[in-house]
Formats: C-alpha cells, structure tokens, sequence
C-alpha cells in the first residue's frame, strides 16, 4: 500500500497523460447526492462561475458502474444553466457509457480528460484512497479549473443520508459542509463516520473537527426542548445557539429540509 501511495502521488505530480486514479468500487444509488446537489444550486461561488461563463462545463469525476447520479446532477444544474455541458469521467474503461440525456462519459481521472471545466465533482472516490493522496488529488483537479472554477470533494453513505463534502478553488479548500436527514441520526456527531477522508482520522481530541462536532452535539442537548416539534426545528435552534457561541457558521441561503452545517475551512483545517 505504500509503494501504490507513493506512485500514484508521483503520478499526480508529473501530470501525466494518461488518466490519474484507480480503480474504485463504484457503487451508487439513484438521489444518493441530491443533498450536495441541492446546495450547490444554491451556494454563492458555484451560481456565480457557471452564470458568467460563456461554455460552462461541469464534470463527474468517478461517477462509478452506473450514470444515474450524472444525469441526475445534469438535470439539477440545468436548472441553473440550461446550456451547461455535463460529462462523467471513469477511470475504469469498462464503465466509460454511452451518452445519455445531454450528459457524455470519458475515460479519465484527475487529470481532467484534458478539460478545463468551471465546476467539478468527486464523490466517494477519495474516501476509497490513502490519506497521503488526498491533498495532490486537490491539487491535480484545482490547477486544471478555469478561471475561478470550484471543485466539490466529498462523501455519503451508501443512500445519501449522511454526508459532508469539501469546496475548493485554486488556492485551496473553502469550506467544509455536513448535511444529513433529520431522522436518520441521533445528534449530529453521528455524520463523522461520512467525513471527508482528509477530515476522517482527526475526529480526535485536541483538532478542530472533534471541537465543533462536540459543540454541534451540545448546542443539540441545549436545544432538547424543542424535540416536541421536529428535529428539523430542534436544529434550528441548535444551529441558532452555535453561532452565538462564535462557531463561524455559514449563512443558509434557501429553505431547507435537511439539517445542514457549514463553515469555513479554516474552522475545521487540521491542527
């Protein structure tokens, strides 16, 4: 395992030609990222890079054996921009499909398949890597973005219910959001088992992910007598009560159904 790590972080530093990975599980579900595909209808950055760009191009990166969750983020984002172009990328040429609803696939990895796309998306393969890995995958996707492109690197369980995921433009991780069913956990430190592989091992004692999970699962304890009414609305009111003990939480920009946590990278970066 150490010798695959070292070649293949070799191999995102060369830049090579061929496609830049390997080969994951590549399971999905239908909807299983309609959580992360919702926020970034909504998220500043993204609406503002694809509603200026000219060709918007946005790409899947190891969409898997199947393309329902592609076409289902083409079909959300064509709501934003009815003329964005779509295309999955695989790393495996097995699973490189045939076009389908306006949405294309193409062998390729981090490296981009050669594009230069404004918005990339990479779910559920890093977490599937070594650690050591994960910052020249970012770096690899990053250098490639067009100007003041995004990529979204992230994870969820195997039906979306959990998740959390990584926005990052050329100079780095922005934000870490975490986003889960409202009654499918318990408090919201159940989502750690979904960070992001970056994140994962440092839910320890003494980082930043451990301080504000545990202080999102006391302002949840502190907001228990509004269990009565839902623990969307109990949310709320722990969410309420994490900014006025200066969490630097992000404001939400929509009505939303799920519970949702977000906050600047440097928040949560490792110490």
């Amino acid at each position: 395992m150490a010798d695959h790590a070292h070649n293949l972080a070799a191999d995102f530093s060369a830049g090579r030609g061929r496609p830049i990975g390997v080969s994951t599980r590549g399971t999905t579900n239908q909807n299983r990222l309609r959580r992360c595909d919702r926020w970034m209808l909504h998220e500043p950055r993204i609406g503002g890079v694809l509603r200026r760009a000219d060709a918007p191009l946005a790409l899947d990166v190891g969409y898997g054996a199947s393309d329902t969750t592609t076409v289902e983020w083409a079909q959300r984002l064509r709501t934003l921009r009815p003329d964005i172009a779509v295309s999955g990328l695989e790393i495996t040429p097995e699973r490189v499909l045939p076009p389908r609803d306006g949405v294309t696939f193409e062998l390729g990895g981090f490296e981009l398949a050669g594009h230069t796309p404004h918005l990339v998306r990479a779910f559920n393969v890093l977490r599937q890597y070594d650690v050591e890995q994960v910052r020249p995958a970012w770096e690899t996707v990053t250098s490639r973005l067009a100007p003041d492109g995004v990529f979204v690197e992230g994870t969820c369980d195997e039906l979306g219910r959990r998740c959390s995921w990584v926005l990052l433009d050329a100079r780095g991780p922005v934000s870490l959001t975490l986003a889960w069913d409202p009654f499918d956990v318990e408090r919201p430190s159940d989502v750690a088992a979904r960070l992001p592989k970056i994140l994962i091992h440092r839910n320890i004692p003494g980082e930043p992910i451990h301080a504000l999970l545990t202080a999102a699962d006391r302002a949840w304890e502190h907001a228990a007598g509004w269990a009565p009414h839902g623990p969307r609305v109990r949310w709320r009111e722990a969410r309420r009560l994490l900014a006025r003990s200066g969490v630097p939480l992000t404001p939400i920009r929509r009505p939303v159904r799920d519970c949702l946590l977000s906050v600047p990278w440097s928040a949560v970066a490792p110490a």
